[in-house]
């Protein structure tokens, strides 16, 4: 098993990376949000995937082990918080809406200089409020611990496209759909229908980020029509797949 690294301070700062960069598992002893300004970040722990447009942001409690994986030319904020600071008392992984004035002050507070001036502690100061008053979104794909939805599960990341009923698919992995619908409620805490449409919203926010065409994304990530996706992902982000790209929080 790879080692994991412990840096005990969380970072404040601002990072390129480009498309396809990961960032190996680590941990620190304070908390952390990770913004993308600029493309589509994922943040992997040992329960699942969180994927973070730049609508959204997502918070890592202290000790949480994660890594980072870039999806197109990605403007990673990092804000760290002392273990002390939880404005919004989580104790796990937590993808949070990102609003315009949000926005503007993660992207103020990782540039430099980075000291201890009043101005500073005040921008800090309101950017906790702001985190207290930001909504937290289901946008998280649990990874399951049950060896036989283990099984399923990894079929439907090999190909998301892939529509064929849990009945079918249980034949494959050798369960019946009651089984399985049983295991997707008590292991992971959804159904069946929601993990793939969530698995499916994060596989379209990845291609989307390497500048796929809309059309081509619903066709491979298992939607009947371009306009069933666009509607799905509406609901989901608040703004159309299209307007992905140019889109700020606002």
């Amino acid at each position: 098993m790879p080692k994991i690294r412990h840096q005990p301070v969380a970072p404040t700062r601002t990072r390129s990376l480009a498309t396809g960069t990961e960032i190996d598992a680590h941990r620190h002893d304070d908390h952390q949000i990770v913004y993308a300004g600029r493309g589509v970040l994922t943040v992997t722990t040992g329960t699942g995937t969180w994927v973070a447009p730049a609508t959204r942001a997502i918070w890592i409690p202290a000790g949480t082990v994660h890594a980072h994986q870039a999806h197109g030319e990605l403007d990673l904020h990092l804000v760290g918080l002392p273990a002390t600071d939880n404005p919004l008392a989580l104790d796990e992984p937590t993808v949070l809406a990102v609003a315009p004035l949000l926005r503007e002050l993660i992207l103020a507070h990782t540039r430099p200089p980075f000291d201890d001036s009043p101005e500073r502690t005040r921008l800090r100061a309101v950017l906790l409020d702001q985190l207290r008053a930001s909504p937290q979104q289901p946008l998280h794909l649990p990874t399951p611990t049950s060896p036989l939805l283990g099984d399923l599960c990894d079929l439907l990341r090999t190909d998301p496209a892939d529509n064929r009923t849990l009945a079918a698919l249980g034949r494959e992995v050798g369960a019946s759909d009651r089984t399985l619908s049983r295991l997707f409620k008590s292991d992971l805490t959804m159904t069946f229908p929601q993990w793939r449409t969530q698995l499916r919203l994060h596989h379209a926010l990845v291609l989307l980020a390497e500048d796929t065409p809309v059309t081509t994304v619903a066709h491979l990530c298992g939607w009947s029509s371009a306009s069933a996706f666009i509607d799905v992902f509406r609901r989901a982000f608040g703004h159309t797949p299209g307007t992905h790209h140019r889109h700020g929080p606002g």
